[in-house]
């Protein structure tokens, strides 16, 4: 009962601390409430209001034809300009795709010509540049066959593709946006703001005092370990239940109380790892550089931006050691399909199993550093 008092009582002092910290307070906020809304609404889904500019040199029918097919919502109303304001309205960056219709389009059409219609694009964005020069292809060729045949019927395939989109029928980023942005940041703040309080003791001084008080360096560092966890969890939770499903209107199929036990093994795993690089790294400027190594592979390995069949095979064994890689596998179950414990139940005991370990080569870590500083 006195370990746990002391471990409880560590705890609040954390907790005291972090209060007193505004830069980590405002971290902690935004990441889970502005930054979560920007990474879900801030990236347009697709093309998105491109500009184009249209310089009709045909005056025909067809190019006129053509020129009405390009409307909200995937490219802004065409700007009918001449041939000499193509390369100055790409180089003041006021159009992101300038098409140039060639005189005697319309005949050559009809006379079999196969004439070429000069597409110039602003490659800088990169984005709009990739998706919308293949949607202005599809166009130009579609209304150009629907000209020639008189009608916009089309003949029927041959064989019909039935395609039912299931957990996300709109195909809205935001919907995946929005819980990838909470899984990472998750993970992101955990490691942070436990090795930071580690590095803060440091530098304030106030590891000496505990060093002389009646606690062990276990109880030292569980006490870190939930409180850190439980500012997380609880910023977590504000976070799906008030920004992704009352703001974004995203729906979260399954149990989000699951979600958060789940995310409470997974904090146990990277709250070990803060306490072990605040071991190792001796400033906040050395913590934020390791942090760097180790949230980005984190990140961008754990299935969770890139499908992880798409990596090499050598990447996808060595990231089965991350606890990220089973949390978001997990994340993914429960929130968007609707998972229950029967099964992410081998995700949770993966969890659990990486946590233990990760917990006890930073307690051993953490007790030789504080005899060292003994």
């Amino acid at each position: 009962m006195r370990k746990i008092a002391n471990i409880f009582n560590l705890g609040i002092k954390e907790l005291r601390s972090l209060w007193r910290d505004p830069m980590m307070l405002f971290l902690i906020v935004y990441a889970f409430s502005l930054g979560i809304y920007i990474a879900a609404a801030g990236i347009p889904e697709t093309l998105h209001k491109a500009a184009i500019s249209i310089a009709d040199e045909d005056q025909s029918p067809l190019s006129s034809r053509i020129t009405g097919a390009f409307y909200p919502p995937y490219f802004t109303r065409p700007a009918m300009i001449g041939l000499d304001e193509v390369d100055p309205g790409l180089d003041a960056g006021r159009y992101t795709f300038a098409l140039d219709i060639p005189p005697d389009f319309q005949r050559d059409v009809l006379a079999g010509r196969q004439p070429t219609i000069q597409l110039n694009v602003d490659a800088t964005r990169m984005s709009q540049a990739f998706t919308g020069g293949g949607y202005i292809q599809q166009i130009v060729q579609t209304e150009a066959a629907e000209f020639m045949a008189g009608t916009r019927a089309t003949a029927a395939p041959p064989a019909g593709l039935a395609m039912r989109a299931r957990f996300n029928p709109t195909l809205a980023q935001s919907w995946f946006g929005a819980v990838m942005e909470i899984i990472n940041n998750v993970t992101m703040l955990s490691i942070v703001l436990t090795g930071a309080a580690l590095i803060r003791e440091r530098e304030h001084g106030t590891i000496e005092h505990l060093l002389v008080m009646p606690v062990t360096p276990f109880e030292i560092m569980a006490s870190k370990v939930w409180a850190m966890a439980l500012v997380v969890l609880v910023a977590c939770a504000f976070s799906l239940y008030v920004i992704v499903q009352g703001v974004l209107g995203v729906p979260i199929e399954g149990s989000i109380p699951l979600f958060l036990v789940g995310a409470g093994l997974h904090l146990f795993a990277t709250t070990s790892m803060g306490i072990f690089m605040g071991t190792i790294a001796r400033s906040m400027p050395q913590f934020g550089l390791l942090l760097m190594l180790v949230l980005l592979p984190l990140m961008l390995l754990s299935g969770g931006i890139t499908p992880r069949e798409s990596m090499p095979q050598f990447v996808q064994t060595v990231m089965l050691a991350a606890p990220t890689t089973h949390f978001v596998k997990m994340a993914q179950a429960i929130l968007y399909r609707g998972a229950g414990l029967d099964v992410v139940w081998p995700q949770f005991l993966a969890i659990t199993a990486i946590g233990a370990v990760f917990y006890t080569i930073a307690l051993a870590r953490f007790r030789r550093t504080i005899g060292m500083m003994a």
